[in-house]
């Protein structure tokens, strides 16, 4: 496909959240009208939260999937899950799956069918992601698999079912061989289930779609797709759809019938007719969601009905621009990390993403790359909710065997995987960019299609296909840090500044790392539309300043996040040239990040030198970290290395009350910018050292750090007051070793017992340690590692108290009462 230079795309789009699928609708009751039934009173469709009373057991056990197969032993717990995060480290794993063993287990429920079951309607169980591969039986018989666990899947369960007794569902997953991936995936039941009943007419699987153009002035021209399957035996059937916004108004009404002319049975209807005059936008600043219903009825009788989370907004990206969102230029500054959450493991709970979310936005970020896999649907939710910009990736490379875990061939399987990625995604307005793959050109193995043209002819039958069902967004690839014809570390290697040719042919020409070559990429290829879809985060500010950003589309800087796997070695667990823990306490790089990426927010850190840190060599590229901390703990007499991270024009130090100068920030070189050594600073006995940052001679931040006494007791901070009685929800909470003055103690090491009682269950304690050779999940007595602990709680579904309890041998104990509701 020829290169244009601007591609514009406008959508109103939809989030998914299946927890409001089936809102309020206009329904019918015996024949008669009636408005603002809840369909989950209504019994043609009925979706059900599915994690709860499981049972599950390590290994293969044979005739698990029985139904009567004796489980008794078996472990009682609810979902999402990961048995392998539960698995003690092994030295003797796999470093790059975060050295855990590969393993497989097997979950079992028993429920009987809803008693609101009619004849003729089916009852379907919807997996939004098991890992790696699985199977799925009730009642003993198979009825489904799915091969990639990033996607999710439904299965059918109506012909195994036992409509007047118990039922028995049984699933196993496994984690695959070893090289089935080069990060931990984790390994079960680790995103949500759910339950739903449908009449055999339904609207299909993600089948409601909606992009419409934006017209003259601020008219939006609104078109809205509704797939219906097995409708040919219905003769009066009728889809309606109305937009809703944020208030509840109806902005927009359609109605359509099924086509005339068609002997399809799965089909795809086209309503045209709706208009929204002035919408509020969705925007990273402002993310403004409207609600739209689709439902289809049968002589006014509900058949069925969906309701969905949308935006309107505009995207376009250009040659002389890079990226816009809504007519303005947009640089995307964001983060590339895998998917798991500390502590949790992989297991997607929606407090542990959205706790994820909220924080890269507080420290400025507008972007997330999902690497290299499509995420949990929460995910999206929250991207949309709070305004985030995501780059949605569908796999790493296009290989059978490399990196690939499903029993059947990749290739083979594609189409499939592709078509439940976009068309469960396409309709999230934070979506801004399709990525079809990772790191392709460097082998002609893991280009897909044997075509000799470094994965050409792949990547454009991938476009085309996945523009059948979204053709609102442009795709890219992301391109492994070599030059054409796969050329790497060669002689001539930074003068020979030609693109590889796959980025070439991308509609968005994606690059992870380098952003010192990408002048002579524009040099060599001037219609570039150019995104750094990785920066190394040792390089710090670098990359953000070293790119043209007026031309650029932004960048994500890569494992900003401490994440499991991908170690370069024991005792190692996890990639961690990060500036957040995988707690997500902040290193002071993340102040330089913020200082750089939200200048409109005045900042300034302290950062302490505690020794040489890291580097090596990573895919060609050279990473790595320096140990910065804010520990003013240091020893009489030292002379320790100060870095000030700052946006304002000079920072004064004050050791003690006596100033120890002040400096300008040098904004003219991108190495130094926001960056402040203050080298030897005479320690002495310690003290106080404070960093009071200043532009126009006027003070805008300061930021100060002390030497502590002794750690003599704890404290327990809550991250936030509200709490759910949903068994779902979870409460983080911060346990700190404070001295006599109620200071914390930043290299305070005690060991500490948490007991929790009421309405909640542990879940798991973290120090931040990455190199920790003990678990998290059930563990309860764990040492502190920099003062600090986090403890996460998940509550039950009955409201009540909840009474936290921390002990000590060294420190004194603290306590906390917490409310469900």
């Amino acid at each position: 496909m020829k290169r244009k230079s601007s591609i514009i795309f406008s959508a109103i789009l939809l989030c998914l959240s299946s927890l409001s699928l089936h809102a309020q609708y206009i329904e019918t009751h015996d024949g008669k009208a009636v408005k603002n039934v809840p369909l989950s009173e209504f019994v043609q469709d009925k979706t059900q939260l599915f994690n709860f009373g499981w049972k599950f057991q390590l290994g293969n056990p044979e005739g698990a999937e029985k139904a009567d197969f004796d489980d008794s032993s078996w472990r009682q717990l609810d979902l999402p899950h990961d048995f392998q995060f539960e698995q003690p480290w092994d030295e003797t794993a796999d470093k790059g799956r975060g050295f855990k063993q590969m393993c497989e287990g097997w979950y079992r429920k028993t429920f009987k069918a809803p008693a609101s079951l009619k004849n003729g309607q089916h009852l379907i169980l919807d997996f939004e992601g098991v890992m790696y591969i699985s199977d799925v039986y009730v009642n003993g018989k198979k009825v489904a698999s799915n091969e990639y666990g990033y996607t999710g899947f439904e299965a059918d369960i109506t012909k195994a079912l036992n409509k007047d007794g118990e039922n028995t569902i049984a699933v196993y997953a496994s984690t695959c061989k070893t090289n089935a991936s080069r990060w931990y995936t984790g390994g079960g039941i680790y995103r949500n289930v759910w339950l739903r009943a449908s009449n055999d007419t339904r609207i299909a699987r993600h089948g409601l779609y909606v992009a419409p153009k934006k017209g003259d002035g601020n008219t939006w021209k609104v078109n809205a797709q509704v797939q219906v399957q097995n409708w040919q035996k219905h003769d009066n059937l009728y889809i309606n759809v109305r937009v809703k916004d944020a208030n509840g108004n109806v902005v927009a009404t359609a109605k359509k019938t099924m086509p005339d002319h068609t002997t399809q049975n799965n089909t795809e209807v086209l309503l045209t007719d709706m208009t929204v005059d002035n919408p509020k936008l969705w925007d990273i600043n402002s993310p403004t969601l409207y609600t739209v219903e689709a439902v289809l009825t049968e002589n006014d009788i509900v058949i069925d009905s969906v309701a969905d989370k949308f935006g309107f907004r505009t995207i376009e990206y250009g040659t002389d621009f890079g990226f816009k969102l809504n007519g303005k230029k947009v640089f995307l500054a964001g983060i590339a990390n895998h998917h798991d959450l500390g502590a949790l493991g992989v297991a997607a709970f929606s407090d542990g993403v959205e706790r994820q979310l909220r924080t890269l936005k507080e420290y400025g970020y507008n972007a997330i790359r999902c690497s290299h896999n499509p995420y949990s649907e929460d995910f999206y939710r929250i991207c949309d909710e709070i305004g985030l910009l995501v780059v949605d990736e569908l796999i790493d490379k296009w290989s059978d065997k490399d990196y690939w875990g499903g029993r059947k061939p990749f290739m083979q399987i594609w189409p499939e995987l592709m078509k439940e990625w976009v068309k469960r995604d396409r309709n999230h307005p934070s979506i801004v960019l399709w990525s079809l793959g990772n790191e392709l050109q460097t082998r002609s193995d893991w280009s897909g299609y044997q075509t000799d043209d470094w994965g050409i002819t792949t990547y454009r039958i991938f476009d085309q296909f996945l523009k059948r069902y979204d053709n609102t967004r442009p795709t890219t690839v992301a391109m492994f840090p070599a030059r054409a014809g796969a050329q790497r570390n060669t002689p001539d290697f930074k003068t020979y500044l030609v693109p590889p040719e796959l980025a070439c042919a991308t509609e968005v020409a994606s690059f992870n790392y380098q952003w010192d070559a990408y002048h002579g990429y524009y040099d060599h290829k001037p219609d570039l539309i150019l995104f750094q879809s990785e920066a190394v985060t040792n390089q710090l500010q670098q990359p953000f300043y070293g790119m043209d950003r007026k031309r650029g589309v932004g960048l994500c800087w890569w494992g900003a996040i401490e994440y499991w796997g991908e170690s370069n070695g024991w005792p190692k667990k996890g990639w961690n040239y990060s500036f957040f823990s995988h707690t997500l306490e902040p290193y002071p790089q993340a102040s330089l990040i913020k200082a750089s990426i939200k200048p409109e927010e005045p900042v300034v850190c302290i950062g302490v030198v505690d020794g040489k840190g890291e580097s090596l060599e990573w895919n060609d590229i050279k990473v790595g970290q320096q140990k910065i901390n804010q520990n003013w703990n240091q020893k009489e007499g030292s002379h320790p290395n100060v870095f000030t991270y700052t946006n304002a024009e000079e920072v004064e130090l004050i050791y003690n009350g006596k100033s120890l100068g002040i400096q300008k920030n040098d904004t003219t070189d991108v190495a130094k910018r926001n960056i402040i050594l203050w080298s030897g600073i005479d320690y002495g006995t310690g003290g106080t050292l404070t960093a009071i940052a200043r532009t126009n001679g006027k003070e805008i931040a300061r930021n100060e750090i002390c030497t502590t006494g002794k750690a003599v007791a704890m404290k327990i901070v809550e991250e936030k007051p509200e709490w759910k009685a949903d068994g779902m929800s979870l409460k983080y909470l911060k346990i700190y070793a404070v001295d006599a003055k109620g200071r914390i103690v930043p290299n305070a090491t005690d060991e500490i017992t948490i007991s929790v009682n009421g309405e909640a269950k542990f879940v798991a304690m973290d120090n931040g340690d990455h190199y920790t050779d003990n678990l998290f999940l059930d563990v309860k007595t764990k040492k502190m590692q920099t003062g600090f602990m986090q403890c996460v709680l998940r509550s039950t579904k009955n409201a009540g108290k909840v009474n936290i309890n921390v002990s000590s041998p060294t420190l004194k104990h603290a306590k906390l009462l917490l409310k469900t509701k």
